[in-house]
């Protein structure tokens, strides 16, 4: 096969056993004589090499002694003019030395990509023989653009183990992977807290509040960078108790009283949605106070043995009793000694003048005194005092004195009837009874219209003046400058000792004037109003809230002989252990300040709360403006939010609005919406929804999913809307709403279908499933949503109370005096589900009363006088059966 020449050699190429005339190369071979025996050996052998992109390869082989290197490329011999050859000789061993180099293109490799990889190897030749070199691989470099698996975020506990998961994209050669916190580097070298494994996951070993970030897993080679989606990790701290602090003193100076200790959820306090403590953090403990022992005097000595200047003395001691437990000492002198007077001393000028003013200053005084009483008298004869006027009443806060002084009047408030005879009778209304003669009219209020016996009839019922007119005498009068004109939600009426009930219609807020509450011979023109919000800003601060409308009721200077029972909504979620509950009244400055903490009420107070699930009944021995303030004491604490939709009643554009009200869950401020919609023209598109709002510091979002795509679309950019968590919480707003204006592509579209999502960030959701059609006008604003109060805003007398009045002094009678077997006014409590209240029932003279009182409250609309005389059957008293008189032994 290989012929050699001294002077010249030709040398046939071998391939894979088969001869190739065409491929024979002639080769000078002028090797010296002492290395004519050797084979070539390589110094550069080619290596593998990755096609970036379009850009070819170059692919390298040196090697000595040679006569001649050619490359082969995946079993076939490259080409001789695509080498480039150079020949040099090593000057250490005067050795001939070859270096060939190839470029190989990208098409060159995708011919035969993906039926085998592309290699290439060279082959050397010496007089003595052949080697070949390594093979190199040739491979087209890529990396796909999609993780096979990315990093999930997620929530983990403080020093918990954390556990990210990375599959890099495919990629020739194979992306390496490193780990990103908030677009740093993560060196695990310098923070041994992390730990990337074999398979490119990240482990953070103990989570540290540190460690909350956003992790990014980043994959790179030699063409391409890609980076996966940001994973948001959150640490998060769940709460701990602090220590308890010690027990404050006891409540009462003197007796039973009660004392409390408090912690904190600050050990650790909760971070980034970590739970609350769970539990109370307030401990309450009854106590027993040593009452303070004042000091008192014993009776004097007798007097002592006369001495010799004639003086005598005695003394006392403090001993009856002796002064104890922080008492005071007894005040005066313990010694009395006496000294005879053996001369008097002449009056001097001094005393003379001193003696001659006081006279004169006496005198002075006795005239000034005498022209005020003139003058007092003779304005008061022009007064008709048969009734008071309802403007001086207002003013004054006294009725005026009753004065005889016109025959044909004379019956009038002078006869208080005899309610334990038969000769006086109870009608069913009452009648407005209007007098021209008089110089004052008095245009409603309970009046004693004479009958023939000599008898008096007292009449009760609706009190239905002009309210406008009242409103604007109220604002003439000095107390009353800030009261809203707003006739809508204000009642006023006239009453007296009979009592009787102001009512707001479909607000939940009305004022039970108990039979007695005023004092026999008055007469008290008494408004209820609810204020705005937006006029009547109260000072909040912390964790507080407004529960519950801000209510006027007055006027604030009346005199009450017992208290009476203000009731109006609250939104709180009802649960004393989540909130410090407050009730603030606003004084005569305007200035609010706190007069009840709810749970610590004290029966001696003028005030006292009974706080049911939706309702507060509040017992004011004195009007004037109330509100409830909630203090919440942990996370836990909500507030009930009322959901309302309303849209547009008719559609003639493309456009289409859909209103979301979020508001106290309190009937006043439903009442206001919904009036507001009636004049915009609105219409509501679904019931509303209760949604609890904690006090979690996150967001309100509202978003509209599941709208059909081809005939209908949403014009808001972002995903959601969001309301501030402060705007909804500080109550500063009676009300807030979001709109989604929404877009049909067609005027001939007129069905709706959609999903409606209201949520707190982290915290309870409600939904509304919508599908009515835009066109009609199916569900008015007045629906049956908007429960119509159609009953008087005013009634006076027997009629506002379910209780007949001589049944109610027979149950007073009957239940008031303690039964050695409990069958009095604390089993009525009992049956009744009030005994929570029982210290305060107790604190009155007529537990009883107050406890029907509280009845009549609660079941104004609902009550079943039946069901009362059940209870009475049940405590086994045999005066039920007098709630089966007629109306006329009433």
């Amino acid at each position: 096969v290989l012929l050699r020449s001294f002077a010249r050699g030709l040398v046939c190429l071998e391939r894979e056993g088969e001869f190739a005339e065409e491929e024979c190369v002639c080769v000078c071979s002028t090797l010296p004589a002492a290395f004519s025996d050797l084979l070539p050996h390589f110094l550069v052998e080619p290596e593998d090499e990755y096609i970036v992109k379009n850009k070819p390869v170059t692919l390298t082989c040196r090697s000595t002694p040679a006569t001649q290197i050619y490359f082969k490329c995946n079993g076939e011999w490259v080409h001789q003019d695509d080498h480039l050859i150079e020949r040099t000789v090593d000057p250490a061993t005067a050795l001939p030395v070859m270096q060939v180099t190839i470029e190989i293109t990208r098409q060159q490799v995708e011919k035969i990509f993906g039926l085998d990889e592309y290699w290439c190897q060279c082959v050397a030749w010496s007089t003595t023989g052949t080697q070949k070199s390594q093979k190199a691989y040739i491979r087209i470099a890529y990396l796909r653009k999609n993780f096979e698996e990315e990093p999930q975020g997620k929530e983990v506990a403080l020093d918990q183990e954390v556990l990210l998961r990375c599959h890099p994209p495919e990629g020739v050669p194979q992306a390496e992977v490193e780990w990103q916190r908030n677009e740093d580097v993560i060196d695990p070298a310098s923070d041994p807290n992390f730990f990337i494994t074999a398979d490119h996951n990240l482990i953070i070993k103990k989570a540290r509040l540190a460690d909350t970030g956003n992790y990014t897993c980043v994959a790179k080679n030699i063409v391409a960078r890609r980076k996966s989606t940001s994973a948001t990790v959150l640490i998060y701290v769940n709460g701990g108790w602090s220590t308890w602090t010690t027990w404050s003193s006891c409540s009462a100076v003197c007796g039973r009283g009660w004392q409390k200790r408090s912690r904190s959820c600050t050990n650790p306090t909760p971070l980034n949605g970590g739970t609350s403590c769970e539990g109370q953090n307030i401990q309450k403990s009854a106590c027993v106070a040593t009452c303070p022992v004042d000091g008192g005097w014993s009776e004097w000595s007798k007097w002592s043995a006369c001495g010799a200047d004639c003086s005598m003395w005695r003394s006392r001691e403090c001993t009856q009793p002796s002064p104890g437990t922080g008492g005071k000492d007894c005040q005066g002198l313990d010694l009395h000694e006496c000294h005879p007077h053996t001369a008097k001393h002449p009056l001097n000028s001094t005393d003379v003048a001193l003696y001659v003013g006081m006279v004169a200053v006496a005198l002075c005084l006795t005239l000034l005194l005498i022209v005020v009483v003139l003058v007092y008298r003779r304005k008061k004869e022009g007064l008709d005092a048969d009734v008071a006027d309802s403007s001086i009443l207002t003013t004054g806060f006294q009725p005026m004195g009753i004065k005889p002084s016109k025959p044909e009047n004379s019956h009038l408030l002078t006869i208080q009837p005899d309610l334990t005879t038969t000769t006086t009778s109870y009608q069913g209304t009452l009648r407005s009874r209007h007098d021209t003669t008089g110089k004052f009219s008095m245009t409603n209020g309970p009046l004693l219209d004479p009958l023939p016996n000599g008898s008096h009839t007292l009449h009760n019922g609706k009190l239905n003046p002009d309210p406008a007119d009242f409103v604007s005498r109220l604002s003439t009068q000095s107390y009353f400058k800030t009261l809203p004109r707003d006739v809508a939600n204000t009642s006023y009426g006239t009453f007296n000792f009979l009592g009787g009930r102001l009512t707001i219609p479909n607000t939940g807020i009305s004022l039970l004037i108990p039979p007695e509450a005023i004092p026999r011979g008055k007469i008290y023109e008494i408004y209820l109003t609810v204020q705005r919000k937006e006029d009547l800003r109260l000072p909040l601060a912390g964790c507080q809230t407004l529960l519950s409308p801000v209510v006027s009721c007055g006027p604030p200077g009346v005199v009450l002989s017992r208290p009476v029972i203000l009731s109006m909504d609250h939104c709180s979620d009802a649960c004393l252990d989540n909130w410090a509950i407050r009730l603030k009244k606003q004084n005569y400055e305007g200035a609010w300040e706190d007069v009840l903490l709810m749970g610590e009420e004290l029966v001696s107070e003028p005030y006292y709360c009974q706080l049911e699930a939706e309702t507060c009944r509040l017992f004011s021995e004195q009007l004037g403006t109330f509100a409830l303030v909630g203090e919440s004491l942990h996370m836990g604490a909500a507030k009930r939010l009322r959901l309302v939709l309303f849209s547009d009643a008719y559609c003639s554009t493309l456009e289409y609005n859909i209103r979301v009200y979020c508001m106290d869950d309190t009937q006043d401020v439903f009442k206001e919406v919904m009036q507001m919609e009636r004049q915009l023209g609105g219409r509501l598109i679904d019931e509303p929804h209760v949604l609890l709002f904690k006090d979690s510091y996150h967001n309100l979002r509202l978003s509209i999913h599941d709208m059909p795509q081809a005939h209908w679309r949403s014009k808001l950019l972002a995903g959601y809307q969001e309301i501030p968590f402060y705007h909804i919480w500080n109550g500063s707003q009676r009300y807030l709403h979001c709109t989604f204006t929404l877009e049909r592509l067609s005027l001939s579209t007129c069905e709706l279908t959609c999903q409606l999502c209201v949520w707190q960030v982290e915290g309870e959701g409600q939904s509304f499933s919508l599908d009515f059609n835009i066109a009609k006008d199916t569900r008015a604003v007045d629906s049956e949503f908007l429960l119509m109060d159609n009953n008087a805003t005013a009634l006076a007398g027997p009629s506002a109370f379910q209780i007949p009045y001589l049944i109610r002094q027979k149950i007073c009678s009957s239940l008031d005096a303690p039964c050695p077997n409990g069958a009095d006014w604390r089993m009525l409590a009992q049956r009744l589900k009030l005994e929570r209240h029982m210290s305060f029932f107790a604190s009155k003279a007529s537990p009883t009363s107050v406890i029907l009182d509280l009845w009549e409250a609660q079941h104004f609309h609902s009550g079943n006088i039946n069901q009362l005389a059940t209870v009475m059957a049940d405590i086994g008293k045999q005066e039920a059966m007098i709630f089966l008189v007629s109306d006329g032994e009433c």
